[in-house]
């Protein structure tokens, strides 16, 4: 096998060339091989000395497809960080931008052939440019080679940065509206990372507004997931979905009006409005893979939820029994599901048969909530105000005293 044994950078640059075109012309006959060799030295001798950058790339990757067939991970790695490397030689934000989608291009074509590797090739390049437009392009093309190539598993833990990336990357609407629904695509190949892929899928869904209509129509689709993902999921019970533009579309959309209306139910109704759309809607419910059951148990948790919000302080075991549509004995089961979900902080008072609320999860968060919270934290303020002044007082009255008492003891 060939050894790319170099000696100096300009040396680097010249092995790799020498080193694939041999592999290109290996079965033309020595000398073609020397001669088209010797030429494409030559050439990429005449771009380093002239600066051209780009040029070096494009000629380096002339044979980049024989390399990922032919040479060991090392010596792939190998010669693609000396092609990488070459962003770092030119001070024209233009020409490294070229550069870095000439490179990602040519790593991402065959996403199943070694996409382990090509990935970690594309997070080298990453960690090379500094650039943020350039690091944007190549983060992107290393979501979708994760998505093809089926290596997920090793670009999810970046996505924990995202905050950090987005405030380096300064980048627009548009970009960002890709960036949140590739991410998302990603953490939904990741089991694990259900959540994750939920809150990026709401990001997409929140960038769109409704003075864009193409954007809007395109949404469709992914507000249709993002209701189903919601409902499926046991362990969600809020969400701003009813508030987006994206998915409000549906209320009047032919073939989705019903997926609104399972949202708004699961958003703002209680158990027997569920049980009265699945009556009637079925087959629809299975057609978008819901399960009877598991919607029931949701649904009873955020009718209980629902019973906490709309009758704080005490709720009577006999309400909960009605409204949730089960026997006496199982209220107190359902209320520690409630809490062990942390959607109650609660007591049971068996005696009285009541439940004594203390907090309770709301499930849409809107206008009406912040309001409400609003009015709760100014009686915060003011009652730690007192509480201020009342120590305040009691201090002036303690020191008043203790120096009355220095006085008559003089």
């Amino acid at each position: 096998m060939t050894t790319v044994v170099p000696t100096s950078e300009d040396d680097l640059s010249l092995s790799v060339v020498r080193f694939t075109s041999e592999l290109a012309w290996a079965d033309a006959g020595p000398e073609v091989v020397e001669s088209q060799v010797d030429r494409l030295c030559v050439e990429a001798q005449e771009c380093m000395v002239s600066g051209r950058w780009l040029d070096l790339v494009s000629l380096m990757l002339t044979s980049a497809d024989l390399i990922f067939s032919k040479v060991s991970d090392k010596d792939l790695e190998c010669v693609f960080t000396v092609i990488c490397n070459a962003v770092t030689k030119s001070e024209d934000p233009d020409e490294i931008l070229e550069m870095a989608k000439l490179i990602s291009a040519k790593i991402v074509q065959q996403p199943n052939d070694r996409p382990a590797l090509r990935l970690k090739i594309l997070f080298n390049l990453y960690n090379l440019l500094d650039i943020p437009r350039g690091r944007f392009h190549v983060y992107m093309k290393s979501l979708n080679l994760a998505i093809n190539g089926k290596v997920a598993e090793h670009i999810v833990p970046s996505v924990k940065k995202m905050d950090s990336f987005l405030k380096e990357w300064s980048i627009g609407i548009k970009d960002q509206r890709e960036l949140f629904l590739t991410v998302s695509n990603v953490l939904r190949e990741n089991k694990s990372s259900a959540k994750d892929s939920f809150k990026f899928l709401t990001k997409y869904l929140a960038t769109i507004s409704g003075e864009d209509a193409h954007e809007m129509n395109a949404a469709k689709e992914e507000a249709v997931r993002a209701v189903v993902e919601f409902v499926k999921a046991p362990d969600m019970f809020q969400c701003d979905l009813l508030e987006m533009p994206a998915v409000g579309q549906l209320e009047q959309d032919a073939k989705y009006a019903l997926v609104y209306q399972l949202l708004k139910i699961f958003m703002t109704q209680r158990l027997d409005a569920y049980l009265e759309f699945q009556t009637a809607n079925s087959a629809s419910l299975k057609s978008y893979g819901l399960v009877h059951e598991d919607c029931l148990t949701k649904m009873r948790l955020m009718s209980l939820v629902d019973l906490g919000s709309s009758d704080p302080g005490q709720i009577p075991y006999g309400l909960i029994r009605d409204t949730l549509q089960i026997s006496d004995d199982e209220v107190e089961s359902w209320v520690v599901k409630a809490i062990s979900a942390k959607l109650l902080d609660c007591k049971m008072d068996q005696m009285n048969e009541v439940v004594v609320v203390s907090r309770c999860t709301e499930r849409v968060f809107g206008k009406q909530q912040w309001v409400a919270l609003r009015g709760k934290l100014a009686t915060w303020k003011e009652n730690i105000a007192n509480v201020i002044s009342t120590i305040q007082a009691n201090k002036i009255t303690e020191d008043a005293s203790q120096a009355m008492q220095g006085v008559m003891i003089r």
